[in-house]
């Protein structure tokens, strides 16, 4: 009780600065008491009771601001929006076959294998008989020529951060 009473005042002083009224704090403080007193013996074994208490009661707010979240009701005019729109990225794909048609065998090779069917570089390098490094800049010029042919073949557009906005599907 004796640590309760030295900090009592300024923890009710604290609780009125963060939530909205001096009954909501008052009410606030209460269950902190509460918390305390649950704690039994265990209270007076705490080496830091101050730190104890505003912790209990920093916990006790946000408890108090997840339960009085307002809702507000929508209108039911509002239209609909898909629950997954897809990116356009991800749409791009259907211009990917002809663009790798056009690309050289080696590089619709490093593609296919690393990227399409999901061959580790380490394992692309020793199917070709190639050093690690050797392997990994094949793959990343022939990612750059896959690149530059979607962009001219299929007319993709980026967005000011550098993500695919639109294109023209080619078929």
């Amino acid at each position: 009780m004796a640590a309760w009473h030295a900090h009592e005042r300024q923890l009710r002083g604290w609780l009125i600065q963060h939530v909205e009224d001096h009954a909501t704090a008052q009410d606030l403080l209460q269950d902190v008491f509460m918390k305390a007193l649950r704690q039994g013996k265990g209270f007076c074994d705490i080496d830091n009771a101050r730190a104890w208490l505003y912790e209990v009661a920093r916990n006790t707010v946000t408890d108090h601001m997840r339960r009085r979240r307002e809702w507000v009701e929508l209108p039911d005019d509002l239209p609909a929006v898909p629950d997954d729109p897809v990116p356009a990225v991800d749409s791009l794909a259907s211009c990917l076959p002809r663009v790798l048609g056009e690309l050289s065998e080696e590089d619709r090779d490093a593609i296919t294998e690393c990227d399409l069917n999901g061959m580790s570089q380490e394992a692309y390098a020793k199917k070709l008989g190639l050093s690690l490094p050797g392997a990994k800049s094949r793959i990343q010029r022939a990612r750059k020529r896959l690149r530059l042919q979607l962009t001219q073949s299929c007319q993709v557009k980026l967005d000011a951060s550098g993500q695919v906005c639109c294109f023209v599907p080619r078929i």
